[in-house]
């Protein structure tokens, strides 16, 4: 056995596990230089495994790919350290993308395979970014991509654009200066808890004055079903009045201005006031049962 298929095969169990886990070896700092101790292939090598992935489906060779290009996926991510998201969470997802990379290499190509794994690495931990930088997505498009990943990086100190450099970089990227002055804004801004961090906090919270009322289900359920009783619901319970206890009904309540008094409908009735009352009561009786069914 070689110095080389030595070390692979004395590192292989630890960073079998770390390659999806960069944490799994304690410390970031210890898996990286477990990955720094692996020995690089040679071109003949690296052809030699390649073949024998694609032709034989070999997952030692696989394996054996993936681990020597580690060190790749960690010098890469420290390209993207200033997100402020985890070393070892960066590391992990250019993992992913070293993988896909190995799984898709084609060693009739005439290239390294490094210089084709760069594109799957930094695209996964670029999708990566995009998800965990903020809770809301700032970029979807591939436009909006480009501008996040290098707006960034052209803003002078992370000052305010004036309109000539959004010329500038709108000219250098290929792409509109109204999209450039949108990315901006949303790089500038930052997120808001929605409620207050503490129960007694006298923080104004976005929830004080976001909340709106008239759309709140509830509401609009209650004034549904209120609204459903002054049309259809009282006509309903009108319905099982008798003709003179709707009409006392009606006369009192149900006219747009002034309803009769009890001594106008007695005289219309021929009966007493108090009469009418009882009336009334009833029929408001009556009423109330019908519109609770």
């Amino acid at each position: 056995m070689t110095t080389q298929s030595q070390s692979l095969a004395l590192s292989n169990s630890a960073l079998a596990m770390a390659v999806s886990n960069p944490g799994a070896l304690g410390t970031i700092e210890a898996y990286i230089g477990a990955v720094n101790r692996l020995p690089m292939l040679t071109q003949e090598q690296e052809t030699d495994l390649a073949y024998r992935l694609r032709d034989k489906a070999d997952l030692d060779a696989a394996r054996q790919l993936v681990l020597s290009h580690l060190r790749l996926v960690v010098s890469i991510s420290r390209q993207y350290l200033g997100y402020g998201l985890a070393h070892a969470d960066l590391i992990q997802e250019g993992n992913v993308g070293l993988m896909k990379a190995v799984k898709r290499f084609d060693p009739d190509r005439g290239v390294r395979l490094v210089s084709f794994a760069v594109h799957w690495i930094k695209a996964e931990i670029h999708e990566y970014i995009v998800r965990n930088w903020r809770m809301v997505k700032i970029a979807t498009t591939k436009a909006q991509r480009k501008l996040f990943f290098n707006l960034r990086r052209m803003r002078p100190d992370g000052q305010t654009l004036d309109p000539e450099q959004v010329d500038d970089i709108a000219r250098e990227l290929n792409v509109r200066p109204e999209d450039v002055s949108e990315m901006e804004v949303r790089l500038s801004g930052r997120e808001l808890a929605l409620e207050a961090q503490q129960d007694d906090s006298d923080d104004f919270a976005p929830i004080s004055y976001l909340a709106d009322e008239v759309d709140e289900p509830s509401q609009v359920l209650e004034r549904r079903a209120r609204d459903d009783l002054h049309s259809t619901g009282l006509l309903s319970a009108l319905d099982t009045l008798d003709a003179r206890s709707r009409r006392i009904v009606e006369a009192r309540w149900l006219q747009d201005e002034g309803g009769a008094t009890l001594h106008e409908l007695a005289a219309e009735f021929g009966v007493s006031a108090e009469r009418i009352r009882q009336i009334e009561a009833a029929a408001f009786k009556k009423m109330r049962a019908a519109l609770s069914e």
